[in-house]
C-alpha cells in the first residue's frame, strides 16, 4: 500500500502569495488547501525585504496549519520570474562503452557537466536557475531531441542546452525569509517550466505555443516548440499597473481601484453594448464627496495599459525567432486572464488563436478548493506537480485528517464563476465559452441609471465587503435594457 505524503507550495507574487497544500498518493494528487494572501516585501516577483515578506507568509502557514491540523516543516517555492537572462551552453562526453545504448543517466550527467562548467559573468552575484536540453549529437545523429537519443549507440555524446541565469541575492532572500519562519526550502523551482506543465497540452508544446502569464507585477513569456522550452522572457509590469492607472485616474484608494477593476473592468470599450452608457458613482463616506466614473472610460483606461503589456510581449515573440512557428497560438494565464476581453485583445493584436490557460484538472482533484482551478492558480499547481516527481519529498511530519475522496478525472475544464461582469455586456464575438450565462433582469423604469458605490474604511478588505454589497444591490439595474 502506497503511503500518503503531503506537499506545501508557496507562490511568491508581487501582489499576492498563494499557499497550496496537496495530498499525494502514488500518482494521485488531491489539493486540500489553497488560499491567496496580499504579499509584502516582494517587487517584480523578487523578495527585496525578507522581514516584511515573512509576515504574510508566516500568517498564511499558521492559518493552514491550524485548519488542517498539521505542522509544515518545509515548502516548495518558485524562483523569481523577472531579471532572468538566458544563455547557451554545450558539453561533450566520451562514452566508456561505445557499443552500449545511451542511457538517461548519461544525459543527466552531460547536463550536470554543462551546468558545472558554464562560466557565469559574476559568480558572486549570479546563479543558474535552470537548464533545458535543446538538442543532442550522437555521432551521425545531429540535432536530435532527448527522446530520440536515449537508446541509440554512439562513441561520443554532445548536448546543447539553454541556461537561465538570475540573481543570487534574490534566492538568498527567499532562504532568509523562510529560515526566519523556521521553515526549510524543500525545492526552489524555475517557474516558467512548472507553470507550462500545469496549463499546456503535449500537442501545444509540440506544435509551438507561447504561454503569456500576466501576474500582478510581472508578465512572462514562455515559448515551446518540439516539446522543448525554447525561449523565456519577462517584463516588469502586469495587472497591478492596471490597478494603479485606475487609482490615479479616479483618485481612489488602491483597494477600491482593484475592486472596481474586478467588478466592472473590461478591455476593448468598442465592444461594450449599452453597458458603455453606465456611470459608476463612488461616494466617500468620510467626506460625503463623490466621483463619477463612466464604465466606457474605465475600459479605455484598462485597454491602454493592456495594449502596452501585449505590445511588449509581442515584441519578445518576434525577438525569439519563433513567431512563425507557433502553430498552437497563444495561451494566456495568470490573474489578468480573467479580465473581460483580454484574450480577445491579444487575438486582435497578434493574429494568433488564443485561449485562456486553466490548470489541467485531469492531473489533480480539488473538490474542497475550487479556486485552484482559476488561471491565477496555474503557478501554484505547477509547483505541486513539479514537486510530486520527487517521491521522497514530504513537507509535513504529522498526518492530515481529511475526508477521503475517490481519485477522479474532471473531463471538462472549469469555468470560473465571475461576479465582476456578465457576458451579455459584450458583443457576440467576446469570450463566449468563458462568459457566464446571463440571468434575466427586470425591465427598467428609466432609460438610464447611475450606479452608486459607497466606499470608505470598510471597503479596504475585499470586493465582498461594501463594494460587493452594492454590486449585489445594483446588479439588476446594471443590466437593465440588455434583454
Amino acid at each position: 500500500m502506497q503511503q500518503d505524503r503531503y506537499l506545501a507550495a508557496v507562490d511568491l507574487g508581487s501582489t499576492k502569495i498563494a499557499l497550496t497544500v496537496a495530498k499525494v498518493t502514488g500518482e494521485n494528487v488531491q489539493v486540500i488547501y489553497y488560499k491567496e494572501t496580499p504579499s509584502d516585501g516582494v517587487n517584480d516577483s523578487n523578495v527585496f525585504n525578507p522581514i516584511r515578506a515573512s509576515k504574510p507568509v508566516g500568517a498564511a502557514l499558521k492559518e493552514a496549519e491550524n485548519e488542517l491540523g498539521i505542522k509544515i516543516l518545509q515548502v516548495v517555492v518558485g524562483l523569481p520570474r523577472y531579471a532572468v537572462h538566458q544563455e547557451t551552453a554545450s558539453a561533450t562526453l566520451q562514452r566508456v562503452d561505445p557499443d552500449s545504448c545511451i542511457t538517461q543517466e548519461e544525459i543527466d550527467a552531460l547536463k550536470s557537466i554543462a551546468l558545472e562548467t558554464y562560466p557565469l559573468d559574476d559568480a558572486a552575484k549570479e546563479e543558474i536557475y535552470g537548464a533545458v536540453a535543446q538538442s543532442f549529437n550522437a555521432d551521425d545523429l545531429i540535432q536530435q531531441p532527448e527522446r530520440d537519443v536515449v537508446g541509440s549507440v554512439a562513441d561520443t555524446l554532445e548536448g546543447n542546452f539553454r541556461i537561465f541565469v538570475g540573481s543570487k541575492r534574490s534566492v538568498k532572500n527567499i532562504e532568509i525569509m523562510l529560515n526566519s519562519l523556521g521553515v526549510a526550502p524543500a525545492k526552489k523551482i524555475f517557474m516558467p517550466h512548472a507553470t507550462a506543465n500545469a496549463v499546456l497540452t503535449d500537442e501545444e508544446r509540440d506544435n509551438g505555443v507561447a504561454l503569456i502569464e500576466v501576474g500582478g507585477g510581472v508578465t512572462s513569456l514562455t515559448i515551446y516548440q518540439g516539446r522543448i522550452l525554447r525561449f523565456y522572457g519577462a517584463i516588469p509590469f502586469g495587472g497591478e499597473s492596471i490597478t494603479t492607472d485606475i487609482k490615479y485616474e479616479g483618485s481612489f484608494k488602491r483597494e477600491l481601484a482593484e475592486n472596481i477593476k474586478l467588478a466592472f473592468g473590461a478591455c476593448m470599450p468598442e465592444k461594450l453594448l449599452n453597458m458603455s452608457e453606465k456611470i459608476l458613482q463612488i461616494n466617500d463616506e468620510e467626506t460625503g464627496a463623490y466621483e463619477h466614473l463612466p464604465v466606457k472610460y474605465l475600459s479605455e483606461i484598462i485597454t491602454a495599459r493592456a495594449r502596452e503589456i501585449i505590445d511588449a510581449v509581442l515584441f519578445q515573440i518576434q525577438e525569439s525567432g519563433y513567431a512563425d512557428r507557433l502553430r498552437s497560438g497563444v495561451v494566456v494565464s495568470g490573474g489578468c486572464a480573467n479580465l473581460a476581453n483580454f484574450a480577445n485583445l491579444v487575438k486582435e493584436m497578434s493574429g494568433y488563436k488564443v485561449r485562456i490557460g486553466y490548470p489541467r484538472s485531469h492531473m489533480f482533484s480539488a473538490e474542497a478548493c475550487p479556486d485552484i482551478c482559476d488561471p491565477s492558480a496555474a503557478a501554484s499547481i505547477g509547483l505541486i506537480l513539479n514537486a510530486k516527481q520527487d517521491q521522497f519529498l514530504n513537507c509535513t511530519t504529522e498526518p492530515v485528517e481529511i475526508e477521503e475522496e475517490e481519485p477522479r478525472l474532471i473531463e471538462e475544464e472549469p469555468v470560473q464563476e465571475v461576479e465582476s461582469y456578465d457576458g451579455t455586456i459584450f458583443d457576440e464575438n467576446a469570450n463566449k465559452e468563458e462568459a457566464p450565462k446571463p440571468k434575466k433582469a427586470p425591465k427598467p423604469k428609466k432609460e438610464r441609471k447611475t450606479l452608486n458605490i459607497q466606499w470608505g474604511k470598510k471597503i479596504s478588505n475585499s470586493i465582498g465587503s461594501k463594494l460587493g454589497k452594492v454590486f449585489d444591490e445594483t446588479i439588476g439595474g446594471l443590466y437593465d435594457g440588455l434583454n
